[in-house]
């Protein structure tokens, strides 16, 4: 087995995990890892706590837990922070969302009430349907900045923490398209933040730059284009921090990178794929403003591109119909519902179908997400890695990569699997052994 001396940072001291958004996803991820810690819940859906990766061939295969090959954070050593619009604690919040049932809440009320938000950096037009008064009063975006920065300061000493790591489970912002007079370099962006250019610079954008201006690596857990832009991967070299995103892959994305592959791999054709989805929490409210749905939407419909390729096999997918819906239906709450109708054809063209229902609990889906996303970035830091993280794409609905230079995104479920598998392996100080084919 080669196994080399790895120089990843030691995981000393506490993390500070900051979340932008105290809803739905938030409250079930920090009572999961608050009921986990004492012994009361188990952390399933956390690659990063079950899975285990072979490291070493032949004889000398071993197959070991995450945690066995890198230095990962402990869940004991995890504080949370929060900042939202709605003044609501963490316990209220939980309670409110109605996702988890009181005996999965009541064992860490005390924990969870003291976990108040910050007032949010917020722009009403950037989510409409979001009315709390929980705001920050800035005069420019470049305010919202500073503000941010001395919130992760404060938090930061506070609460005794070595290092920081923000997360966004925010609801989704309207769509902001990449601006390359002001998204291109960090120059311009920071520029048009001293200039309050409200159009280009988003809400999420500040809370982007205050995180990698504090030393924290930053987590997209929307489809926004936030850290998707030229200016913000250059400001995450700059601080020689990791960023990642976009959009949590939970359910119906989760299925389709998964089951796509079987179609391409099989070479069977694709003449359609209908999604659509039914959600009733705080997202879905959100999602209902269709300015705020083509965000979303943008997202979604980019997954099968890359792995259904009209240039690779032109027989099979030069004509396919792809759309995504998203509902909103209150009654439905938390446990949302996919429906995927899936047109193919086979033998000499004959046509076939393919349909899926998946009946899922988006934030039961999400709150491993955000663990594992939160470990992995903590890790990536002290291993001394900068910029976009390309493994982490097997958590993530729309990959990020460099489009400047025409790179094409990894969507294939078990291909992003590979990469993550790899990366642990080399944080490890294992070879990467297993080609990305």
């Amino acid at each position: 087995m080669t196994k080399t001396t790895n120089s990843v940072r030691p995981a000393e001291g506490r993390i500070g995990v900051m979340i932008v958004g105290n809803g739905a996803v938030a409250t079930t991820f920090m009572t999961g890892v608050l009921m986990a810690r004492k012994g009361l819940a188990k952390p399933i859906g956390s690659m990063t706590q079950y899975d285990k990766i072979r490291v070493g061939s032949g004889t000398d295969a071993r197959y070991l837990h995450y945690g066995e090959i890198v230095p990962l954070a402990s869940l004991n050593d995890i504080v949370f922070g929060t900042w939202d619009v709605y003044p609501a604690n963490a316990f209220e919040a939980a309670v409110n969302a109605e996702v988890l049932r009181a005996k999965d809440i009541l064992p860490v009320e005390e924990e969870l009430r003291a976990i108040v938000p910050m007032p949010a950096a917020f722009d009403k037009r950037f989510a409409n349907r979001l009315d709390g008064d929980n705001v920050k009063n800035c005069a420019t975006r470049w305010d919202m900045v500073e503000a941010l920065r001395e919130d992760i300061r404060r938090f930061k000493a506070a609460n005794g923490c070595s290092r920081i790591v923000v997360l966004w489970a925010a609801s989704t912002e309207i769509y902001v398209p990449v601006n390359m007079k002001v998204h291109d370099t960090l120059a311009h962006l920071e520029q048009a933040m001293r200039d309050n250019d409200t159009d280009n610079i988003a809400p999420s954008m500040c809370y982007a730059y205050a995180a990698l201006a504090e030393g924290a690596p930053f987590i997209m857990g929307a489809p926004n284009t936030t850290v998707d832009i030229p200016a913000m991967w250059e400001m995450a070299e700059r601080q020689q921090l990791p960023i990642a995103g976009k959009d949590f892959k939970t359910g119906q994305t989760l299925v389709k990178s998964g089951f796509a592959p079987i179609i391409s791999t099989r070479c069977l054709g694709l003449n359609g794929w209908f999604s659509t989805n039914i959600l009733g929490n705080r997202d879905g409210l959100v999602l209902d403003e269709p300015a705020n749905f083509h965000t979303k939407e943008v997202s979604k419909l980019s997954t099968l591109e890359s792995i259904l390729c009209a240039d690779k096999q032109p027989d099979l997918y030069s004509d396919y119909y792809h759309k995504v819906r998203i509902n909103y239906y209150p009654p439905r709450g938390d446990a949302k519902e996919a429906w995927d109708n899936i047109d193919i054809f086979g033998w000499m063209g004959y046509p076939m179908q393919v349909k899926i229902n998946f009946l899922c609990r988006d934030s039961i889906l999400a709150a491993p997400v955000c663990l594992d996303l939160v470990l992995l970035s903590d890790l990536a830091a002290r291993a001394g890695h900068s910029g976009i993280q390309r493994f982490m794409s097997f958590f993530l609905k729309s990959p990020m990569h460099d489009y400047t230079q025409d790179e094409t995104p990894i969507n294939h479920l078990y291909q992003q699997y590979t990469l993550l598998k790899n990366a642990i392996r080399e944080m490890g100080g294992y070879d990467a052994d297993e080609p990305l084919d």
